[in-house]
């Protein structure tokens, strides 16, 4: 599949790293691409301000070395995951972070960069055809994870999210989710690398969350000129929430991912409100496909 040759995976910590780097490998074999981990080390001298915000330098000195320690033991961490991962997976071929990349071969490469998180990794997606994030933790932390709305919102690339457990098997059976917006056809043009080859693919769509624009049955025809096959949906929405309608509607059809636009509404009102995107981040237990 030569849509798809670089896979950016941040790595942040170990949490939720293990079913991501399976996730990533997968994709790395099944498109013959690049799957690059990149690990961001904050830097303590951004602590320097502090000093002016009322606390002494022998505070912000001790706040440095903190911040250090701390970053010091998470590039440990995550590095010993990444060499046992790679020890368990000979079948991916280890390169340096600028190649050498033999073309149609999956390699898999480590590089630790310092900086601000929301700031370096945006800018590496930007030459990335997708960013693969690990799931964030439950509850609030999903809808306020800094990096992965940073993707979202500067990279101008798709987020693909990894579940939280690891992972069986290749992605086969492929939803859409569809609502006429832009935001929906991105996502939509995100997915063809998958829905190319899957075994089943089915566009979504809900009477409550319809905007102006292309039917899901445009959906449909416009997959077919792609050559592929699919059928279209409409789910209702469950205790009013189209969220958790959609969630039932992937598990009806044993999706294994969803590829949804992001943030049709403002993410204030998501954040305050809650919304199909807030729901999904917070719920999803398959692999989803996230696009502004």
């Amino acid at each position: 599949m030569k849509d798809v040759r670089k896979i950016l995976l941040p790595l942040p910590s170990t949490s939720n790293a293990e079913a991501a780097l399976i996730r990533g490998y997968n994709f790395a074999r099944r498109f013959g691409a690049h799957l690059a981990v990149l690990h961001i080390r904050p830097d303590g001298r951004e602590m320097a301000p502090l000093a002016g915000e009322g606390l002494s330098g022998a505070m912000v000195e001790d706040l440095m070395r903190s911040a250090e320690h701390e970053g010091a033991r998470h590039a440990h961490e995550v590095h010993a995951l990444f060499e046992r991962f790679v020890a368990a997976h000979p079948d991916i071929q280890v390169v340096p972070p600028r190649g050498p990349f033999p073309m149609d071969t999956p390699t898999i490469s480590f590089n630790i960069l310092r900086g601000a998180e929301s700031e370096i990794v945006p800018a590496q997606a930007r030459l990335s055809d997708f960013t693969l994030v690990p799931h964030p933790d439950s509850g609030d932390a999903v809808s306020s994870s800094e990096t992965l709305h940073a993707v979202l919102f500067d990279s101008g690339r798709p987020v693909v999210i990894a579940p939280r457990t690891p992972p069986k098997g290749l992605i086969k059976r492929v939803c859409i989710a569809w609502n006429g917006t832009a935001e929906a056809s991105s996502a939509l043009r995100g997915a063809l690398a998958w829905a190319l080859t899957a075994d089943a693919v089915r566009v979504l769509h809900c009477g409550d969350y319809q905007r102006r624009g292309p039917t899901a049955q445009d959906v449909v025809d416009y997959l077919a000129i792609h050559g592929i096959t699919a059928d279209c949906v409409e789910f209702p929405p469950i205790d009013r929430d189209v969220g958790k309608g959609l969630e039932a509607a992937c598990k009806d059809f044993d999706a294994d991912m969803l590829a949804m636009g992001a943030y049709s509404h403002s993410r204030l009102r998501q954040l305050i409100l809650g919304g199909v995107t807030r729901y999904t981040l917070e719920h999803a237990d398959i692999t989803v496909l996230m696009s502004r």
